[in-house]
């Protein structure tokens, strides 16, 4: 494991920013009919604000359990509510969503 030293962390540290977390849940129409292709246009919706940088990390959970999916947003948490009560899935109320201000380091990515 590599000596990770105080002022590495230091240094570090003061490269974060903030970022926004997103939990998603399932809504009270989670199984209305035609929910497929409303949730079709969520993920394209997905792709759109990944092209755009604004959407970091979007991550569907494939448990079927009570979360549906996390995001890390690049923007503001004002920004990323915008940006949530227009996606198509939530506005239909097949999801819902809670939003956690968090930091982390430009440039982090998943293996």
């Amino acid at each position: 494991m590599p000596t990770i030293t105080d002022s590495y962390m230091k240094e570090m540290l003061a490269k974060s920013r903030e970022y926004s977390f997103v939990i998603l849940k399932p809504g009270p129409n989670l199984n209305m009919p035609n929910g497929n292709q409303i949730i079709w246009e969520h993920a394209r919706r997905n792709f759109e604000l990944r092209a755009e940088g604004k959407l970091a990390i979007v991550a569907p959970m494939l448990d079927g359990g009570e979360i549906q999916g996390i995001y890390i947003f690049a923007v503001t948490v004002e920004e990323t509510k915008a940006i949530m009560d227009g996606d198509p899935a939530v506005k239909a109320g097949i999801f819902v969503y809670e939003i956690h201000p968090c930091r982390s380091f430009p440039g982090d990515k998943l293996p």
